[in-house]
């Protein structure tokens, strides 16, 4: 079986992310893979996550990286903006890709990244990490008891602060050019993705957005959305940007079933507030959750720990690449999720619900 040589474009916030999550599931023997060059345009931070990291190359140019002898995956990081050309010169050159979301800036373009990958047959992933939550995974397997009767509505309310400070330190996603969006595509991609998963194909959107906050043209704090899905039934999201600086990311998710509810605060590891026909609220405790999670996965008891520390999606793609399969989620997974925000930005646009094909 091949061993994977990985190079990593893109050392701010989410680069070190993946980075830990690399060496963390190489060093525990998850996922056999060689991770040997990293490139950022800011050369003094490459050199600095080079060191740590242990590269063989650092570089500020991503075309040295792609050239790097043996290179056969890359982990794509950057700014939204720069996803397009990095993905398409991947592809050409045979490199299985880990792209973060959002994957681009338009829907024309994913559509273009998703056809360059499966025209080049490489193995392909998208950093839609919520498909590795422990507290979402347990809940949609919570969700097919048939005794809940029908689905009747989910409300999600995601907020964090506008990320261009703390943490993130992330200037360009306050820039429409370089991210194509405010809080729904940079952020809520995420929850499209989700709302997807748990309650099924969107049929139709009615949104709402707006700017609050000045400086940033085309940048929108506040998304409300309706989402029609398979089913007949609707659901609501509320997506918010935010100056709490202290406040740290939240997402409070309620689900009603005719006969059952179900409520979290966590979208990774927390506890689960379920609800039958008669009784009160009762609490699975995010240990219970987890230890779901584990057996509805058929992990072992290191690749769990992995799993509690956040890094399964980085030990899904390497085993993938190692073994020649298709990784998930994949870029058309991703695409699904595009065409929904892209049919979102259309309703705030044109004051009208929109259909999806």
């Amino acid at each position: 079986m091949p061993v994977p040589v990985v190079g990593l474009i893109g050392c701010g916030h989410i680069g070190r992310f993946h980075s830990r999550n690399l060496r963390g599931a190489i060093r525990a023997g998850a996922a056999e893979a060689r991770y040997v060059a990293v490139c950022d345009r800011d050369r003094a931070r490459a050199e600095a996550f080079g060191a740590i990291v242990g590269a063989e190359l650092v570089t500020d140019d991503a075309a040295e990286l792609f050239g790097f002898p043996g290179l056969t995956a890359v982990y794509i990081c950057t700014e939204t903006a720069e996803h397009p050309a990095l993905v398409r010169e991947a592809a050409r050159r045979g490199l299985d890709v880990f792209c973060e979301k959002p994957l681009a800036r338009t829907l024309p373009e994913v559509e273009e990244m998703v056809a360059a990958v499966e025209g080049a047959g490489v193995i392909n992933q998208v950093g839609l990490v919520l498909r590795y939550s422990p507290v979402l995974t347990v809940l949609a397997d919570l969700m097919r008891d048939p005794g809940l009767g029908p689905l009747l509505t989910a409300h999600l309310r995601d907020d964090q602060f506008f990320p261009i400070r703390g943490h993130y330190r992330s200037t360009w996603r306050g820039s429409f050019e370089r991210a194509g969006g405010g809080t729904l595509i940079e952020h809520s991609i995420h929850d499209v993705d989700v709302f997807r998963w748990l309650f099924g194909e969107v049929t139709a959107v009615r949104c709402h957005t707006r700017e609050a906050t000045p400086g940033h043209p085309g940048i929108e704090d506040v998304a409300l959305v309706t989402f029609q899905h398979e089913g007949g039934h609707q659901t609501t999201l509320t997506s918010v940007w935010h100056g709490l600086d202290d406040r740290p990311s939240t997402r409070y998710l309620e689900v009603f079933f005719e006969g059952g509810y179900f409520a979290t605060e966590h979208d990774f590891l927390g506890p689960i507030r379920v609800q039958g026909r008669s009784g009160p609220v009762r609490e699975m405790s995010a240990e219970e959750v987890f230890e779901r999670y584990v057996e509805l996965t058929g992990l072992d008891e290191g690749t769990a720990e992995l799993a509690r520390a956040g890094m399964m999606e980085d030990v899904a793609f390497l085993r993938c690449a190692a073994e020649r399969r298709p990784a998930f989620p994949d870029f058309r997974t991703a695409l699904a999720a595009h065409r929904v925000v892209d049919a979102c930005y259309r309703s705030a646009r044109d004051g009208a619900e929109v259909a999806l094909a």
